[in-house]
């Protein structure tokens, strides 16, 4: 049975029954055909080739980031480390900046949110900044870019993660560690706990506390890795 394959291609399943539509032919014989498959991500009913990454980086970080372009450069700096060519910013409001409208307008409602290893965290950018602070789905981890789960791993003492934002993703311009350049005892910036599955509870953390600091691939790109 021939299969299509081309760009923005999905592939949905009901009932075990699969069906790939848009673009040439692609036979199950040809080469690549594996390759083809090992690059869907499936999700129950709906498998789609474009996803956008969300992943921590491999250290804590306080408050004093440099400012939110030393942030956005550590998270460059390691996305290509490993090999992943697409844009990565801080996951961070700042003075210029709301966390929502980092990611594209084109991305924000139509490409899931995965983890490192490509399993599904959201739905889509969207559905991160519900009324819902920001849940996770549940039992599916975040890995920063050298592929440690942070959840699990004790480099990251404290389980939870700098955003400065209100949960619909607004900057807080008294809630950001003066626009990540404080690491004072008592400057503050807003945090979440990870340990409730959620990214933008309303915390308000002192800026000299060493938390998670996470990166959002904010324009869909294919990926090669070394």
């Amino acid at each position: 049975m021939p299969l299509s394959l081309g760009s923005k291609t999905a592939v949905f399943f009901v009932k075990n029954v699969i069906s790939v539509t848009v673009g040439s032919s692609y036979s199950r014989n040809a080469p690549g055909y594996e390759k083809f498959w090992k690059l869907c991500f499936c999700n129950v009913k709906l498998c789609l080739l474009n996803q956008l990454h969300l992943i921590a980086l491999n250290a804590p970080q306080t408050g004093n980031m440099r400012g939110i372009r030393g942030a956005d450069f550590l998270c460059f700096q390691q996305a290509r480390a490993v090999g992943l060519k697409g844009t990565f910013r801080a996951f961070l409001s700042s003075k210029l900046q709301d966390l929502y409208s980092i990611v594209r307008k084109s991305d924000r409602d139509n490409l899931p949110i995965v983890n490192l290893k490509d399993q599904v965290l959201f739905s889509s950018w969207e559905s991160v900044f519900s009324d819902n602070g920001g849940k996770m789905r549940d039992n599916t981890p975040i890995y920063s870019f050298d592929g440690r789960d942070i959840l699990r791993d004790s480099a990251w003492p404290e389980k939870i993660v700098w955003h400065g934002s209100s949960i619909k993703g607004h900057r807080q311009t008294d809630n950001y560690c003066e626009t990540w350049r404080a690491g004072d005892r008592a400057v503050t910036g807003l945090a979440s706990s990870l340990q409730t599955g959620q990214l933008l509870q309303q915390t308000s953390s002192s800026c000299s506390s060493s938390y998670i600091v996470l990166c959002i691939e904010n324009s869909y790109i294919t990926h090669s890795k070394k």
